[in-house]
Formats: C-alpha cells, sequence, structure tokens
C-alpha cells in the first residue's frame, strides 16, 4: 500500500508552518522519520531527520543561509540533499561528494505544502487539482491533527453513511443534527461505483412515496474522503487521512463553499468550538502539544484513549446521544477507540457496511494488480482526476443518482453547487 501511496502527491503540513530561515519541523510520513523546513529564497526541504555524519538530529539544525547546519559539526545542506559544507574537515576533503542527505520533492501551493516520495523524483507528476486547495483562502478553512489509529479505520468512517444520524445525535431534540433528513429512515439503501478516482458510495433514504434522498460520499485514491453537504449552511467538506506510520494518521480536513466566502460565523466556530464542544475541525483548544522532537509535535490532541476521548456519561443521558464532545472526537473515538489497528476478522459486517466492503475490495485490487504486474491505477497521473464533489440530491423515486448526479459531482471551479439543496 505505501507503494501505491508513493505514486501521488501527499499534502503534509500548512506551509504557515514553514517560514523562510524558520524552525525546522518533525514529521513522519508512510513510516519514514523526515524533517521539513523552508530556505531563505523560500523553498521548502524535505529531508531525513538524521545527519549523514554521525546521526545527529537534524530538528536542531540552524536554518540559515539557504541551508540547514548541523549542531553537531556543522554540515549543512542544502533542500535538495546536496552538502554544501564540511567545515570541521580538510578543505581538500571530496565528503561533499560522498555523502547526501535523502530528501524528496515537495510544492507549495494555497498554503499547503506538498510532497512526492514516489520513484519519479525528476518528473513526478504535476500536482493534483483538488478543489478545496484551488478556491481563494476566504472561502475555505483547513485543519490539521493527528489521529492515532491506523490511516484506513478513519477513512472507513468517513464513507459510512449509516453512523451519521444515531452517533452525532442527540436525545433531547434539539440541535441541527437532530433535524437531518437522514434521521426520518435509518436503514438507507446503499449502491456503490467504482470510479477511476476510487469509489462512489451512495446512500437511499425515503422521503416520501414519491421522493428519494441520495447522499453519495467520494473516496478518492489513495486516501481522501467528501462528504455531501447539507442544505441549512451548505458546504464541501473531506479529509485526506495521511498515514505517518501505521498506528497514526495525519487528519488535514478542508471545509469550503465552491463560490462564495465561507462563512464567518462557521469558520468561528470550527476555530473555538462551542461551549467546549468539538466540530468537524479540532478547536484551537484540542492540542496538547508535544516536544519539538515529536513528529507533528503540535497537532497531537488531548481526545485519545488515555484520556477516554473526554466521554461525560452525564451529557449521555441528558443531551447527546454518544456522551463524547463534538463531532469529530465522536468519530475518532469510534475509529481508534478499541486499537490502532482493529483486528477485522472479529467484524460482522452488515448491509450499511456496503461501502466500507467495496472500497477494501478496490483497494486490494490496485494492491494485487501492483503486485502482479506493476499496473498502476488509471488516470494516477492526471490531476483533473480529483476533480470530484459529493453530493446530496432530492430526486423522484426511481430517479438515477448516476445520471442526475453525473454534473453536480464533477467539481468546476468558480462554480456553485449547480442544484436546489
Amino acid at each position: 500500500m505505501g507503494e501505491l501511496m508513493r505514486l501521488y502527491w501527499i499534502p503534509f503540513l500548512p506551509a504557515s508552518d514553514l517560514p523562510p530561515d524558520g524552525q525546522p519541523q518533525r514529521v513522519r510520513l508512510l513510516g519514514e522519520e523526515l524533517l521539513a523546513f523552508k530556505d531563505s529564497q523560500g523553498t521548502i526541504g524535505l529531508v531525513d531527520h538524521a545527519c549523514p555524519h554521525r546521526g545527529a538530529p537534524l530538528v536542531f539544525a540552524r536554518n540559515e543561509d539557504c541551508g540547514l547546519r548541523c549542531v553537531y559539526h556543522g554540515w549543512k545542506f542544502g533542500t535538495d540533499g546536496q552538502v554544501l559544507e564540511t567545515p570541521a574537515e580538510p578543505a581538500d576533503s571530496r565528503l561533499k561528494e560522498k555523502a547526501r542527505l535523502k530528501h524528496y520533492r515537495c510544492e507549495e501551493r494555497n498554503g499547503i505544502a506538498w510532497a512526492y516520495m514516489g520513484p519519479e523524483q525528476d518528473d513526478p507528476p504535476p500536482l493534483p487539482n483538488m478543489e478545496w486547495n484551488m478556491v481563494p483562502a476566504e472561502n475555505v478553512h483547513v485543519s490539521f491533527r493527528v489521529q492515532e489509529c491506523n490511516w484506513l479505520q478513519a477513512v472507513e468512517g468517513e464513507i459510512d453513511s449509516a453512523h451519521a444520524a444515531i452517533l452525532h445525535g442527540r436525545i433531547d431534540a434539539q440541535g441541527a443534527i437532530s433535524d437531518w433528513v437522514s434521521k426520518r429512515d435509518l436503514r438507507p439503501v446503499f449502491e456503490c461505483q467504482r470510479q477511476d478516482f476510487g469509489m462512489s458510495i451512495a446512500s437511499r433514504r425515503i422521503l416520501d412515496a414519491e421522493t428519494h434522498y441520495w447522499r453519495v460520499n467520494q473516496f478518492l485514491l489513495p486516501f481522501y474522503t467528501l462528504v455531501p453537504p447539507q442544505s441549512k449552511f451548505p458546504e464541501l467538506s473531506g479529509h485526506a487521512w495521511v498515514p505517518l506510520d501505521d498506528h497514526n494518521t495525519l487528519c488535514l480536513m478542508f471545509s469550503y463553499t465552491p463560490a462564495t466566502p465561507f462563512y464567518e460565523k462557521t469558520r468561528k466556530l470550527m476555530r473555538e468550538g462551542h461551549n467546549g464542544r468539538e466540530t468537524g475541525h479540532a478547536s484551537e483548544a484540542a492540542f496538547a502539544p508535544r516536544p519539538p522532537t515529536v513528529p507533528y509535535a503540535k497537532y497531537w490532541t488531548k481526545f485519545n484513549a488515555e484520556t477516554g476521548f473526554h466521554f461525560n456519561y452525564d451529557a449521555q443521558t441528558k443531551t447527546w446521544f454518544s456522551g463524547l464532545p463534538g463531532l469529530w472526537v465522536q468519530d475518532a473515538a469510534c475509529q481508534s477507540g478499541v486499537a490502532p489497528i482493529y483486528d477485522r476478522s472479529k467484524e460482522h459486517l452488515g448491509v450499511s457496511d456496503t461501502g466500507v466492503a467495496m472500497t477494501r475490495r478496490m483497494l486490494l485490487d490496485c494492491l494485487r494488480r501492483m503486485a502482479a504486474d506493476g499496473t498502476r491505477p488509471p488516470r494516477y497521473a492526471d490531476p483533473d482526476l480529483w476533480m470530484v464533489r459529493a453530493v446530496s440530491l432530492t430526486l423522484p423515486a426511481g430517479a438515477s443518482w448516476q445520471e442526475q448526479g453525473r454534473v453536480p459531482m464533477t467539481a468546476r471551479l468558480g462554480e456553485d453547487f449547480g442544484y436546489a439543496l
């Protein structure tokens, strides 16, 4: 799976975390221990975290004069991994020609740092055209956090439409979640369609004898999920679930409006939370920073298995069905509360798990093809492959969601939803 993921560009940090000549940041991606920095000219470097001289930690390196200088013996490296200086060595030393710091290609777009860790370092594919990373800054809110579970457990939580009205519901009949149209029918019918980009997972709920409500979640290779909008304050949202290693995932969440500025009240709620509760984004108060030697030190949160995800039994008996303090915490607790990697042989999948089962089959098929003869997923290097939207469609009974959703599910920069929500 790691080989497949390396075919794609990976979003890995907010560019604001990497000011020119600023403090280097420890990261971990696909199990590799790395260091990110931006040099004096604004070029992003993603390099091995250990100096190739004697293995000193480069997290303490000086970021100065267009290079990263190890504090142990002063060796200096460029963003391309080239050894620029070896001040403790003789002037005629050829160590600079022999040693090299492992590095990966990086690009920055609209405030996000992207890395390409694949085999074509000299000629990588273009950055993926993802609508959330291409709309104006005032149209989007992006957040980062670390979740302590395998990436696929997190993916499967977001492509599962059956849980929303239950896990995120209230027992006191207050709040927007209790008013979701999906709560009228807790037994949706699922249809899945494999796509070049991944998988469309459609859930149908009955509104009345003549009308059906379809929500189509999207899974985009290799680790993206898209969630359908709702009618009250419609927005498009989703995640990049980037594997740090087998047991931890970087959760990049994006919420955006395709043609107008994002709602300021909603943005404020996402940043600050509401009365101690979390939205779909981690609030500023959610984080429990770790030392700078820990990868993604500032993005670990206080909501994890060790803290019981701040479960509140009193709230469970009086207000919130789950007793967990907010939207993303509810999801994270169910995705990672038992184990970082759950033993799937213990599962008993039902009809409501159709999207999960079909996505697993699709991923396994991709891996078998790569292992057999190196076949790569279709259009993996086509930047427009990811110009996709999740949709919420109210349709006449019997109407095809594939046909009616074909245009709305295609992302078009600068154009609104294109249908009534």
